[in-house]
């Protein structure tokens, strides 16, 4: 929704389609991935059905967020509305909104994505206010900082003390996505393992395999990284 001439009142919503691709091919591979797991007798039962639920939440969730998630903006704030929950913030709340590129992506995925930050530092995605949506998201948000500096009594500025929490957060945001990512590299080394130990031995450690090490390997990395969140973000120019 392009409304860079109106006033304050707007509302960023899905009205484009989105690519095809983009939903479809992560789906497929995922029943595909369940199926094998469920007919090919490769691994446990336990092991495979947390898969299909986590599949099947994830499928649910990006389908209510495409039909409910919206962004609306009003006089008295913004209010996020996700796939089944609502935040809002009065103007006073608003730290600053910015229309961020998404590291390493190129299309058909979005490349452009905006968040709202609050006065704790703290970032909120606002859904649909994206390249999906809007022709030029960086041009939307200029004018939506123009409009809203107007209800705020002031214009963005930026703050030391507020830049560092925001830095902070994201060194913290980082070191946990990396350490969910070790853990699935762990459990993907794991299950490799596992398929060739079937050939050696009739009982192959899977419970250590499949959930120990990939969650040692977690918790070690979320520990490590969180410690050192400073690692994890450029320093503050």
């Amino acid at each position: 929704m392009d409304v860079q001439g109106a006033g304050i009142e707007r509302e960023y919503r899905s009205r484009k389609r989105s690519p095809r691709a983009v939903f479809l091919a992560p789906a497929l591979l995922g029943l595909e991935s369940v199926y094998r797991m469920a007919h090919g007798h490769l691994m446990p039962r336990w092991a495979w059905a947390p898969f299909l639920a986590l599949w099947v939440l994830v499928l649910a969730r990006t389908v209510l967020y495409s039909w409910r998630g919206r962004t609306l903006v009003g006089v008295r704030g913004i209010t996020v509305r996700r796939a089944v929950t609502e935040r809002s913030l009065t103007w006073r709340d608003v730290y600053d909104i910015r229309a961020e590129p998404v590291p390493r992506a190129k299309p058909p995925a979005r490349t452009c994505l905006t968040y709202m930050y609050d006065t704790g530092g703290r970032r909120f995605l606002l859904p649909h206010l994206d390249d999906w949506q809007l022709t030029d998201p960086a041009a939307e948000v200029a004018a939506l900082r123009e409009a809203a500096a107007r209800h705020r009594g002031m214009a963005f500025e930026r703050r030391p003390e507020t830049e560092a929490l925001i830095r902070r957060a994201s060194g913290h945001r980082k070191a946990w996505e990396r350490a969910v990512t070790g853990g699935l590299v762990a459990f993907g080394g794991g299950f490799l393992l596992w398929v060739a130990l079937l050939f050696t031995t009739d009982h192959p450690p899977t419970l250590l395999l499949f959930l120990w090490i990939p969650l040692g390997t977690f918790a070690a990395l979320a520990a490590l990284l969180n410690w050192r969140w400073e690692s994890q973000v450029p320093a503050a120019p």
